[in-house]
């Protein structure tokens, strides 16, 4: 019986990126009468521009749901409650504190965990798991949400704004190539200002990722805590599955907003620059033969 349950979970592991392709491809008539709607009918002539249209529209839905399924995980990374791979009950490493990065913003579905975090945040808004345990949140003082794509560019101003955290939560709606030029956005961000990075899910879809990884790594302050949570190339599971999931990547970022699924992105993050402490590895109990492998930790500089 054990064994028949092992296989029915591998082969749902195989066979669940498709799945979440085909419900990108179920949102093209939505994109296409957003662009309408929104008079931009450049994008509906350009593939490139489409195809963000489409991501921004697919994850406006879907994301909840992967957020759900993601954040037992995130939400102990960013308490400081996950080492080697393992959630703990209690605080065993730094929470996200100071001035915060988050990479990849999207239309804003961790807004309402960091606002848990904010200086002054009020604990009895925590929800009831978090109360039954202790914490050390409430020590962020200031938000970037770096998320190029205009559609949930636009949705992340509008949730932190209904989450009343505009006053310290900035949006930046560029490349992370831009992020420190006034005249790409309303703003800059000073090299070794930033305390925290957190990157969720994100580095598989940024351009150039080893120039650009190392552009944030340069942000952070010397002692600044890079927080990642990202799915990566497969590295367990043998040569076919690595072979099956390159077959898979042909096709999969041209739904999912430029999302790599080989990308190496530890060798990326170590290239970046010196840390002093590396916690970035699988989680716990993740088997070997997932399409989409996770890792996850803290990369303190």
């Amino acid at each position: 019986m054990d064994t028949l349950a092992t296989i029915w979970d591998a082969f749902i592991h195989v066979v669940d990126p498709w799945r979440f392709m085909s419900i990108s491809f179920r949102h093209i008539p939505a994109t296409i009468r957003g662009l309408i709607h929104e008079k931009d009918y450049g994008a509906l002539l350009s593939f490139a521009r489409f195809e963000e249209a489409l991501f921004g529209t697919f994850w406006a839905t879907i994301g909840p749901n992967v957020k759900l399924n993601a954040e037992q995980r995130v939400i102990p990374l960013l308490e400081g409650r996950i080492k080697d791979g393992v959630v703990h009950d209690e605080v065993v490493s730094t929470p996200v504190y100071g001035t915060v990065l988050e990479v990849g913003a999207g239309s804003g579905m961790y807004a309402d965990v960091f606002a848990r975090f904010r200086e002054g945040a009020d604990s009895a808004h925590d929800n009831e798991s978090l109360r039954h345990r202790k914490t050390t949140g409430g020590h962020i003082t200031k938000m970037y949400g770096v998320e190029p794509n205009p559609i949930s560019a636009k949705a992340l101003g509008q949730r932190v704004k209904d989450l009343g955290m505009d006053d310290i939560y900035h949006v930046v709606p560029v490349g992370i190539e831009s992020v420190d030029d006034p005249s790409a956005w309303n703003g800059k961000i000073e090299p070794g200002s930033v305390d925290c990075i957190v990157s969720i899910l994100c580095l598989c879809s940024i351009p150039e990722p080893e120039k650009n990884i190392k552009l944030l790594y340069n942000l952070l302050k010397p002692g600044g805590r890079w927080y990642a949570y990202e799915h990566v190339k497969v590295w367990r599971g043998g040569p076919l599955l690595s072979l099956y999931q390159r077959f898979v990547n042909l096709v999969w970022p041209h739904f999912l907003g430029g999302c790599e699924l080989c990308r190496d992105t530890e060798k990326s993050l170590r290239a970046a620059g010196i840390f002093k402490e590396i916690d970035f590895v699988q989680p716990v109990a993740q088997p070997p033969y997932q399409v989409l492998p996770h890792k996850i930790g803290i990369l303190t500089k």
